[in-house]
């Protein structure tokens, strides 16, 4: 009975039925009991995501709203997932970037939902994979996922996106030549909003001799587009190289490795899931008042 209810809840995904997209959103944050069969029940896609990050008040949700208006204008229907900081107390999301997209509440081409980072320092939701994986198998034309702006730690987007677009502002200034190889590297396109506000054009210039010094060795060409978001100006532009990027861009050899990358941290999660900080400093507090108690032996019963 329940295999069956669950194989009804993914027909109604498939025919867009956004409260089962829903339903089954929820089963997966709560580790319902039945979610690990829903998920073996989902069907391959090739579907693509487009990842959003950058630091904190860069504009990433101002832009998501310009490319969800520029989809909705061509009748495409987008999913969208917006990673929100966890509250300290509730652990839930903050719903920040809901609240700022209101616009699009009652509009049947958009589903936009809103997860609690729950303390992932990179800036994504424990189980974005699985839900990604579910996004993917409803009939949307175009699925954004917003990461919420952890800064350099934020290098897991690539490990999620086809096509990862990290935004920048000015003000950035010289933090860019401190940034990690890891986040130049995620990026297949760059974001320079805020563009209208000065020092833009010397940061674009300064961002460019950093990715030609970055990349000079693998000949890969990372666009660097600027836009005024709030204005919405430069989004046309954004939205055409994100398109180009994932119809031309050598997506089979990446295809293999977001595939391999996701199975490690499934597999990792797993592994790890009866495995809390909390158990372990409570099995530390019964055996490390003896003499013997030697953490290397401790750990290799997990």
């Amino acid at each position: 009975m329940l295999q069956t209810k669950g194989q009804q809840l993914i027909q109604q995904l498939k025919h867009g039925n956004i409260q089962a997209l829903a339903r089954i959103i929820s089963l997966i944050e709560n580790e319902h009991e039945d979610y690990n069969d829903l998920l073996k029940q989902l069907p391959y896609s090739e579907k693509k995501i487009i990842g959003i990050t950058g630091p904190p008040g860069a504009g990433k949700s101002t832009l998501v709203d310009c490319l969800i208006n520029l989809f909705d204008e061509q009748q495409k229907k987008i999913g969208v997932l917006c990673i929100d900081p966890s509250s300290p107390f509730t652990k839930g999301a903050l719903l920040g970037d809901r609240i700022r997209m209101n616009a699009w509440f009652n509009n049947p081409n958009v589903f936009i939902r809103s997860l609690a980072s729950r303390g992932n320092t990179g800036g994504l939701h424990p189980k974005i994979i699985e839900i990604t994986d579910v996004m993917k198998a409803a009939p949307f034309d175009h699925i954004i996922v917003e990461t919420v702006g952890a800064g350099q730690t934020e290098t897991e987007i690539a490990a999620l996106a086809d096509t990862t677009v990290v935004v920048l502002v000015p003000e950035a200034g010289d933090e860019i030549q401190n940034m990690k190889a890891g986040l130049m590297e995620t990026a297949d396109i760059f974001v320079v909003n805020k563009a209208d506000r000065p020092e833009a054009d010397r940061f674009e210039k300064n961002l460019l001799a950093m990715l030609h010094l970055s990349f000079s060795t693998k000949q890969k060409e990372v666009p660097v587009i600027k836009t005024v978001a709030t204005e919405k100006k430069g989004i046309d532009q954004l939205m055409e190289k994100i398109i180009f990027h994932q119809i031309n861009e050598a997506v089979a050899e990446k295809k293999i490795s977001l595939l391999a990358e996701k199975a490690y941290w499934l597999i990792k999660q797993k592994k790890m899931k009866d495995i809390n900080m909390q158990m372990l400093a409570e099995r530390i507090t019964v055996f490390s008042g003896n003499k013997d108690f030697n953490l290397y032996k401790f750990i290799e019963e997990f």
